[in-house]
């Protein structure tokens, strides 16, 4: 396909989940595999990545820079508590900015950069589940 489109296949959110599902380190400070997803899901603590609401889309010609939403959800008891919780998702976020060093996949977006958009937010749902929230804008083109 010519021209724009393959940007619209060119999903941030897949490449990171694809990436974060098999690094080890997340892995075992999640406490064990199938705790990353784009669900907020048992068992946890459990990590979600979805599109987020910002980057920079620039010309929709070529490269571009959109914004992903990393959640991480503790247990609705309460565990394993804020702190722990915290130093998880940043060992994640640390674990995404590793994607553009790794090998390229044929068929897959070329990932040129991972950094943090903005705030690292605590956010608990409405039910008392524990919750942080970060931004990572992902620099890519097809």
């Amino acid at each position: 396909m010519t021209g724009v489109f393959p940007l619209a296949d060119a999903d941030p959110v897949t490449a990171l989940l694809t990436w974060l599902q098999k690094h080890p380190r997340v892995a075992e400070a999640l406490g064990g595999p199938g705790r990353v997803s784009g669900i907020a899901e048992a068992p946890w603590p459990h990590l979600r990545i979805s599109h987020g609401p910002g980057g920079d889309l620039r010309s929709l010609t070529w490269a571009t820079e959109p914004e992903v939403t990393l959640e991480m959800y503790g247990d609705p008891g309460g565990w394993p508590g804020q702190a722990e919780l915290r130093r998880i998702i940043l060992l994640c976020a640390t674990a995404a900015t590793e994607l553009p060093d790794a090998p390229h996949t044929s068929g897959q977006p070329v990932i040129s950069g991972v950094r943090p958009s903005g705030t690292l937010l605590w956010s608990p749902l409405v039910d008392g589940q524990p919750r942080w929230l970060l931004g990572l804008l992902v620099s890519l083109h097809p």
